[in-house]
């Protein structure tokens, strides 16, 4: 599974048409989807959208998207052999309740909300997170409307310590990111930041590409509440930001038939 809301904004689109469109870049999907066809016809499964993501991710190098995009599927063989992440893969991470899927942001993109003092890597399992990453950005870009290929996160590192830090595992998710899913980040806003956690952020900084980079905001406590509400509308925000939405995590989900219940950051 890699986003349904694509092929739904092509059929509204009428095809490739749609605002803003550039048939020369249309054009060059159509040839780097001839070139990876005739390479791996697992290519034919994927839409022009995903290939013009991959494009664009290599500034419309041909040669450079193409070599990108059959990593891509030779990850996603190994990575989701049945096309999707279950919840059973990745349970561990899911308990943690270290992350929250719900709301879109004012642009309509669907917004991550990670909660970064319970992520504890003694209790990970780094295979297991890998698999979760892919399974956040599957789920979250379900959450797609038509027209909008790419989500936003807020990065909430209150609490933050060393017990937290995780290089390898912000390196791994990164990787995944950057190299399989192209062109899905809009942006994550970096709130609560302690001082501790930047001697981990200039170790993770030179794994970030350049394009990524632009999409990282450190927002401070005095502006938190302004950006925050700037960029969210108060029925999209969470309460624990001021706003109305009331975030419920995935145990929380999972049992709210008996009875109903929610888990609410904190």
């Amino acid at each position: 599974m890699d986003c349904g809301a694509d092929e739904q904004a092509k059929q509204q689109n009428g095809g490739h048409g749609g605002a803003g469109d550039d048939p020369a870049e249309w054009k060059k999907v159509g040839e780097l989807r001839a070139v990876v066809e005739a390479q791996d016809p697992a290519s034919k499964e994927e839409d022009d959208f995903m290939l013009r993501r991959f494009l664009r991710a290599r500034d419309h190098n041909i040669g450079k998207a193409s070599a990108m995009f059959l990593k891509y599927l030779a990850w996603k063989r190994t990575a989701k052999p049945r096309g999707d992440v279950t919840d059973d893969e990745v349970r561990n991470e899911l308990a943690q309740e270290k992350l929250y899927m719900q709301g879109h942001d004012k642009e309509g993109r669907p917004m991550v909300y990670v909660i970064g003092a319970r992520h504890l890597p003694s209790r990970r399992d780094l295979d297991e997170f890998k698999r979760f990453v892919a399974y956040v950005i599957d789920r979250t870009c379900t959450r797609l409307p038509a027209g909008q290929e790419k989500f936003a996160a807020v990065a909430d590192l209150k609490g933050w310590g060393y017990a937290n830090c995780d290089i390898r595992a912000y390196v791994a998710a990164l990787d995944i990111m950057q190299s399989y899913y192209p062109e899905r980040l809009g942006r994550v806003f970096l709130i609560h930041v302690p001082r501790v956690f930047m001697a981990a952020w200039r170790m993770v900084y030179p794994f970030i590409d350049d394009k990524t980079k632009k999409k990282f905001v450190f927002v401070a406590d005095a502006d938190l509440d302004a950006a925050l509400r700037d960029a969210v509308d108060e029925a999209q925000l969470p309460e624990m930001y001021g706003g109305k939405l009331k975030l419920q995590g995935y145990v929380a989900a999972r049992s709210s038939t008996s009875p109903p219940s929610t888990t609410t950051a904190s």
